[in-house]
């Protein structure tokens, strides 16, 4: 993966290319069939996973509630407060996503606070227009 590739994306918004190669060797990819569970709701989690290609839905108590293709994350709920998966997560198609794990993230703020600083502003940033999406959707749905 090129680091080039990935500032097109919001999770690694701002981040400029030599700081994205410097935590290029603390991610990984993953590639997964349509139709598998990735997350498990009620299960442990400690990776968030932003898709490069596919899509996937995320299903609460068998309820269809959302579905993100490229560019998305997903997973960063239960990295960030440490709890059981919220939802399950089943692929829609093949799907290759990247994963950056609770580990790589402490090493990517030993290595360079400013980058992991960015990249948690930016996990908050899709993460609260994520709940502004299903504040709107609730509301319509009154």
């Amino acid at each position: 993966m090129k680091s080039s590739a990935l500032q097109k994306y919001s999770l690694f918004g701002g981040l400029l290319a030599e700081q994205i190669e410097g935590i290029l060797p603390l991610l990984d990819e993953e590639s997964y069939e349509q139709g598998e569970e990735i997350l498990v709701e009620g299960s442990p989690n400690d990776k968030i996973r932003f898709i490069l290609e596919g899509r996937v839905e995320v299903v609460k108590q068998g309820v269809v509630l959302y579905e993100f293709s490229e560019g998305d994350a997903f997973g960063e709920m239960e990295v960030l407060d440490v709890m059981p998966s919220a939802a399950t997560i089943r692929t829609l198609s093949p799907l290759r996503v990247i994963a950056i794990s609770n580990k790589a993230l402490r090493e990517i703020y030993k290595y360079d606070l400013k980058t992991f600083s960015l990249i948690i502003m930016n996990l908050a940033r899709d993460l609260s227009r994520r709940l502004r999406y299903m504040d709107d959707r609730a509301m319509k749905d009154r």
